[in-house]
């Protein structure tokens, strides 16, 4: 039997001694996982489905970083991805890492997308028109925040002084100095008018790999089922539901084991204040389970020594603050990937990140 995952093949045989190793196996796998994450990304990218754009962008994400390398024929994948988390996030000013060098989402967006045209057979127009939207969008979003002279630093970063660069070059430059980022020149070149071109692109790109192996097999599988729309869609809500109930009774055990703690040595329980709402109760459950982590990882909060914080958390907290809002920092503790952290270094750690981001 032949496994196919798009442009790789590995035969499976049954005879003694031919069996597959597993590693093979999982890269064939995570070849196809890839190609599906990438699809759905483009697609929610295409419809402006905001939360499943980001459950799709976290899983493609995953599978990018579990690469060691990446193979020829997934780069051009695998930079479109890329490209695509980065201008979903560009408005927000988030700030990437290249040779040690800060930089914001759409300038390492940039950096992707000419790593993209590479892979390209041939250039057109609209590579040239996403480029260029690229380093003015670059420099427009820092002078809608009031950063001009971050703006001036990304100008100094990406526009050499080739004579193609130049005019557009000292125009931007008179903008920044005016420090008005709304002129007619710039709404020429605004962010929505980058988004339609992305669209654009991605229309090209998916008509160009339809041959995508799981979404062929999803397919086989609904019609074999004889399923509509309708009742595969209820499947899915009835697994996210019992996701939702799993994940209410972890939450109520949590809070059992709090409640077990909070007893003195002889047997009486220390008074409590009772919540006044089911949503102070959720944030006291959310709270301890913060604490268990907290016993679990082997520390406290007297005990515990100051760790730096990693470019990964750092991104963790500021995608848990664009999901639950400012001050939920124990239901983004719980939701994120930290070293040993508490609610409260959450809390500090992202108004350190404002006084950094304002300086």
């Amino acid at each position: 039997m032949a496994a196919e995952g798009g442009r790789g093949v590995v035969e499976l045989s049954s005879g003694a001694g031919c069996a597959v190793p597993p590693a093979v196996l999982e890269a064939v796998a995570a070849d196809w996982m890839l190609e599906f994450a990438c699809c759905c990304l483009c697609r929610h990218f295409r419809e402006e489905c905001t939360a499943e754009f980001r459950r799709w962008r976290d899983v493609a994400q995953a599978l990018i970083n579990g690469l060691s390398n990446i193979p020829t024929h997934q780069k051009k994948m695998v930079y479109l991805c890329q490209v695509l988390i980065r201008i979903g996030e560009g408005k927000e000013l988030e700030w990437h890492f290249k040779n040690k060098e800060r930089i914001s989402a759409l300038e390492s967006a940039l950096s992707f997308w000419t790593s993209l045209e590479k892979e390209e057979v041939k250039l057109d127009k609209l590579h040239e028109d996403i480029h260029r939207l690229l380093q003015i969008q670059a420099v427009a979003v820092h002078m809608e925040k009031g950063y001009f002279k971050e703006a001036d630093e990304v100008l100094e970063r990406l526009f050499t002084d080739s004579e193609s660069d130049k005019p557009l070059r000292v125009k931007l430059k008179t903008i920044i100095k005016s420090k008005d980022p709304y002129i007619p020149f710039l709404q020429n070149f605004s962010y929505s008018h980058l988004i339609s071109k992305i669209k654009t692109y991605i229309e090209i790109f998916m008509k160009d790999n339809e041959t995508n192996f799981l979404m062929q097999a999803a397919t086989k599988e609904v019609e074999s089922k004889g399923l509509s729309a309708a009742e595969v869609q209820n499947q899915i809500m009835n697994v996210n539901e019992s996701h939702k109930n799993s994940l209410e009774t972890k939450q109520r055990s949590m809070e059992e084991k709090e409640n077990i703690t909070n007893e003195s040595p002889g047997g009486m329980k220390k008074p409590r204040v009772r919540p006044h709402s089911q949503k102070h109760k959720g944030n006291q459950v959310l709270e301890s389970l913060n604490n268990l982590q907290n016993v679990e990882n082997g520390g406290d909060a007297c005990g515990r020594k100051r760790q730096r914080w990693t470019c990964k958390e750092d991104m963790e907290l500021k995608s848990g603050v664009r999901e639950f809002g400012v001050g939920k920092w124990a239901k983004i503790l719980v939701h994120g990937h930290f070293n040993n952290r508490t609610s409260v270094m959450l809390k500090d750690r992202w108004r350190t990140l404002c006084r950094m981001d304002q300086t």
